[in-house]
């Protein structure tokens, strides 16, 4: 991509409506817009971000039996009657028509998927199996705050598991962890991610939460220094003790809940009449559970994570190019160069503006791609070109033939 055709531009001042770092810096560098409070536009290069971030998830689902759908936002008041939320949720957005049928925007999907899955499933032959999907949710958030943390229309997947037996609802709940531990590994923030237990509400006796640590948390958990394992603020008082390993020594933090699975039991399939014939011929209602990620908030997790004070410090698997070529007055050879790295499918962004060069360096500081190219004069006498990674102070000089080969090692 060629910076001089990117419609979006980059900002010399922080957004005055915005106190959170991540919203801060991501629109400024271009990657979002605030139409209002609690919704975005995500802009080109954070949507390449977010798509990252959606591959990542994706594979990891997929690995663990998850089969991927598209479920409708507008929703059927009917169903929500049918479980009871419709009176009881109050973060519920609710719409009519001009016949005066009522519809809520989903802020989840429990009262779509399970009616949708109804119609195929008969049988324990057909059980378990695992249905997830990406979707745009809608909650009334009425101080919607923190950028990309908290807002009122968001990108989320969310899985639904389906068992005859608790026994394999909890060997599956056990993958699921596994997988969202490997997602966040993936995405940079396994250092700073903790389980976490929380209220069940009345499911169950805990959900597990995964809390990233940092100091724009909205959450405050208490990490067990034997087990590592914490413990949400909102259930302390009544949990002394660690769960998992019964240890009493905690330190508190602050955290951003970027994950979350927990048990739905029969909660839903009751509520719908959802039974399957069992090896016996009799009627079973299904187990289910929940595995949620929002997608913009890990995209601002990582944000409040990986940033200095002069820009944002892209991880390279999320990051929306590999390679900024900056390019001083040697267009010829940068194009060359440029074209050599799309070549070898080098996600590349070329920053062929006419601009000073440290106007140029401030907007690569800002954006933060991973691998900086810069070449100049001075480097195209010595056929060669500078090459600084955005995390490091300092720079080095390698010859234009070896620049597949370094970034290959990198």
């Amino acid at each position: 991509m060629k910076q001089s055709r990117l419609f979006t531009k980059t900002k010399k001042e922080y957004p005055k409506d915005e106190q959170s770092i991540n919203a801060q810096l991501l629109i400024r560098a271009g990657f979002i817009d605030k139409l209002m409070a609690g919704v975005y536009t995500f802009l080109p290069m954070g949507l390449k971000v977010v798509k990252k971030i959606e591959n990542i998830i994706r594979e990891e689902m997929n690995s663990i039996g998850g089969q991927e759908v598209f479920m409708p936002s507008l929703q059927p008041k009917e169903n929500w009657l049918k479980t009871g939320r419709w009176d009881s949720m109050d973060d519920l957005y609710k719409v009519k028509d001009k016949s005066d049928r009522e519809f809520a925007l989903g802020p989840t999907h429990e009262e779509i998927i399970v009616p949708l899955v109804q119609k195929f499933i008969n049988s324990y032959k057909d059980v378990p199996f695992y249905v997830y999907q990406f979707q745009n949710k809608f909650r009334m958030e009425l101080r919607a705050k923190s950028g990309l943390l908290r807002g009122r229309e968001f990108l989320m997947k969310d899985l639904y598991s389906f068992h005859l037996s608790e026994e394999d609802f909890n060997e599956y709940y056990e993958k699921a962890k596994k997988a969202y531990f490997k997602i966040f590994e993936r995405v940079g923030l396994e250092k700073q991610t903790y389980i976490t237990f929380a209220s069940g509400g009345s499911f169950s006796k805990y959900s597990d939460e995964f809390q990233t640590v940092t100091p724009a948390g909205e959450d405050t958990i208490y990490v067990c220094k034997k087990c590592n394992v914490a413990i949400n603020k909102e259930i302390k008082s009544e949990v002394k003790n660690c769960p998992k390993c019964n240890g009493d020594d905690f330190k508190e933090e602050k955290a951003i809940e970027v994950g979350n699975i927990f048990p739905l039991k029969n909660r839903y399939t009751k509520s719908f009449d959802f039974s399957v014939a069992d090896e016996k011929g009799e009627k079973r209602e299904l187990i289910m559970g929940c595995y949620g990620i929002g997608l913009g908030r890990l995209m601002g997790t990582i944000v409040e994570i990986f940033h200095d004070d002069k820009g944002i410090i892209w991880p390279e698997s999320v990051a929306p190019f590999k390679v900024h070529l900056i390019s001083l007055k040697q267009d010829e050879e940068a194009e060359k160069i440029y074209n050599e790295l799309l070549k070898n499918n080098i996600e590349v962004l070329y920053d062929d503006r006419e601009m000073t060069a440290g106007e140029k360096f401030a907007d690569a500081d800002l954006i933060g791609i991973p691998i900086r190219i810069i070449i100049s004069e001075r480097t195209i006498e010595k056929k060669s070109v500078e090459i600084k990674k955005r995390a490091e102070k300092e720079s080095k000089i390698i010859e234009i033939k070896n620049i597949e080969k370094f970034l290959g090692n990198y």
